[in-house]
Parts: C-alpha cells; sequence; structure tokens
C-alpha cells in the first residue's frame, strides 16, 4: 500500500514539472534545462513596436523656412524672387502692346515705348510693339543677384494726320512706318535687405539702362510730312534706375510693392544742344494668390510719371507731364523645378499708357 502511495506521488511529481516546462516554452523563458527556447510564439500584442514603422520615409519635407525663394510677382519687371546662390536663370519672354491715340505730339524720339513726343499734329496714330528679350539673372549669394536683359524691338505705326501749311486742310494722310534692330540692353543688381524669417522681404536694387537701340535722331526724316520714315528701336538716353521692393508672404497668398526712380542722363545732339528727356518716378503693387502648390495668380497696378523734355535747360513747348497707369492681372504655372511659365495681361488706364499690353516670360533654372 506504501509502494502503491509512493508511486502515485512520483507520477503527479512528474507532470507538475512537465507542464511548467511546456508553459516556460510558450512565453519563451528558458527551459527547465537553463537553455534558450528555439521555438519562440508570438501573440498580436507582443509584435515589436518598432517593426510597425515605415522603411523608408513618407510625405513631403516641408520647405525650410529659412528658405530665400519668394514667390515674386511675375506682372511686373522686378519681381520679388531672387535667384539662390550659385544659380543660373534664363528667361526668354516675348510682350506686345498696342496704342491708340487721337492726338499726340511728335519731337523726333520715344522717351519710353509707344510714347512719340512732338511738334505736328497728328489726328489718330496707331501703335503696335513687339519686343523679344533674353535675360540671365545668376545668384552671387542667397541675398544678391546680378542680371542682365538683351531686347530685339520691332516697332510698327500707322498715322492719320492733316497738314497745318495745306492750303487744303481737310486733306488726310495716312503714312505708315516701322523700325526693328537691337533694343537698350540693361543690366541690374538686387540685394535681399533683411534675412529669411518669415516676415516681410525688403529688396533694394538698381538698374543701368544704355543706348544701345537706335536712336530717335539718326532715323530718316520724310520732307514731306516732318514724320520718320523709320521708327527708333531705343530711347537714345542712358538711364540709372534704383528702387525698393516689399514683399509680404501671407500664405496662401503673398503681398508686394515697389517704388522707383529713372534718372535719364541729358545728352548733347549735333544741331539740337543738350536735350533732357525728363525723369521717371514709378511705383506699383499687387497681390498674388496660389491655386495650388504649382500654379498662382496675381493681380496689381503699375504707374509711372514721365517728365517734361527740357533744350538746353529750358522746357520745350508742346511738351507735358505723362501719367502711364496699367491695371495688371497675370498667371503663373510651374512645371517642374526647374521650369516654369507666366501670362500677364495689361490694360492701360491713362491716356497715355498704352492701351493693350501682353506679356509671356518662360524662366529656365539651372
Amino acid at each position: 500500500m506504501q509502494k502503491i502511495i509512493l508511486v502515485l506521488l512520483m507520477l503527479l511529481l512528474f507532470g507538475f514539472v512537465t507542464s511548467g516546462n511546456a508553459e516556460d516554452k510558450i512565453e519563451g523563458k528558458p527551459g527547465g534545462d537553463g537553455s534558450e527556447s528555439k521555438g519562440t510564439m508570438k501573440t498580436p500584442n507582443s509584435v515589436d513596436k518598432e517593426s510597425r514603422l515605415p522603411a523608408h520615409p513618407v510625405g513631403i519635407k516641408p520647405p525650410d523656412p529659412d528658405s530665400n525663394s519668394i514667390e515674386g510677382a511675375v506682372i511686373f519687371e522686378q519681381g520679388g524672387a531672387l535667384t539662390p546662390r550659385g544659380a543660373l536663370v534664363i528667361e526668354p519672354s516675348f510682350q506686345y502692346s498696342h496704342s491708340s491715340s487721337n492726338r499726340v505730339a511728335l519731337v523726333g524720339y520715344t522717351i519710353i515705348p509707344s510714347i512719340t513726343v512732338g511738334l505736328i499734329d497728328i489726328r489718330n496714330v496707331e501703335s503696335n510693339t513687339l519686343v523679344g528679350a533674353f535675360a540671365l539673372r545668376y545668384g552671387i549669394t542667397n541675398r544678391l543677384e546680378i542680371e542682365t536683359k538683351v531686347p530685339y524691338v520691332y516697332r510698327s505705326d500707322t498715322s492719320s494726320s492733316q497738314d497745318a501749311a495745306s492750303q487744303d486742310s481737310n486733306t488726310t494722310k495716312v503714312f505708315s512706318v516701322d523700325g526693328k534692330g537691337l533694343g537698350d540692353v540693361e543690366l541690374g543688381l538686387r540685394y535681399q535687405l533683411n534675412a529669411a524669417t518669415g516676415g516681410a522681404y525688403y529688396i533694394a536694387g538698381v538698374r543701368a539702362k544704355s543706348n544701345t537701340g537706335k536712336n530717335p535722331f539718326e532715323v530718316p526724316i520724310d520732307t514731306g510730312t516732318g514724320l520718320p520714315t523709320e521708327l527708333p528701336t531705343g530711347s537714345g538716353f542712358w538711364g540709372i534706375q534704383p528702387g525698393f521692393t516689399v514683399v509680404v508672404p501671407s500664405d496662401p497668398a503673398v503681398f508686394f510693392g515697389s517704388v522707383s526712380y529713372m534718372y535719364n542722363i541729358p545728352r548733347t545732339f549735333s544741331g539740337r544742344g543738350e536735350i533732357d528727356p525728363g525723369d521717371i518716378i514709378g511705383f506699383n503693387f499687387g497681390m498674388g494668390f496660389a491655386l495650388n502648390e504649382k500654379t498662382s495668380i496675381s493681380i496689381g497696378y503699375d504707374h509711372s510719371v514721365v517728365g517734361r523734355v527740357k533744350q538746353n535747360g529750358v522746357l520745350m513747348p508742346g511738351t507735358m507731364i505723362m501719367q502711364l497707369g496699367t491695371l495688371l492681372i497675370g498667371y503663373s504655372h510651374k512645371y517642374s523645378d526647374k521650369a516654369s511659365f507666366s501670362i500677364s495681361l495689361g490694360a492701360g488706364l491713362t491716356e497715355a499708357a498704352p492701351g493693350v499690353q501682353l506679356a509671356l516670360r518662360v524662366p529656365y533654372n539651372f
């Protein structure tokens, strides 16, 4: 009887030890012999949390808040986006302007495209100007940029006039003339005054305009009408234009504005003495709005005040201060990180301003 009880106790002890080793193996604990379990079993709750993380980064890195790539004003000549250090931007552009006037005065030279000043009364003038330009911009630093622009100009004017010296004052003559060639080459420098901190950006710049285009005093004049038989492609004067621009990002919009002063350097011409074409004060303002990360629209207003012409220090008769106001709207689309294009349309709001302006720019980054 005692032997039977002893055997039963030994069987119970063996079963208890066996069941304990089995549980240790399921939980991945060392077995009874101290060895590591090879057949580890894991439940869903025991999966390592790190295995749930993606193997590669996801999403798009947000833009660097200190980045200097400001979305500029595509509707104005002087935008707000500076070229990054070491980057080169090539920008071919095309601009068309049309103006129609019932009365224009001519002196034989042009201060700015589509505006001619003189002494002969003209009842109606239809002017068309096409300017194809090639511009280069290079970032010397992230806050300093140099730019050059080489334009090619084609102009065409059709006028109906009345010759005051004619015996028949009701006789109207129609006169057509055109001109084409290299325009006035420009060189500019722009510098961002403050660091990119996410607030307003202040940009100062200076632009030099040469007289490489054909000047108004070297075009031939028709002796019968007193009008030029060929239109000039340049102003005939050197000019220096300092300017100041403010850009205020306010996602998803960007507000911008600038002021400038063009000093036209007087020049002496044979038989005419010293001619001072008058200086130009300009300002503009507007707003750009991002439709998405690649497309934006802009609207703005540009105004220039052109001073009176002087000859040998005396104001020329028949000249006056001219006001040029233009309302501009623009559209810009970014194809890739390197290529984009912008289109702008301008409508003249003052009598002296061109009635319609259309511009296309296609910058490409290297």
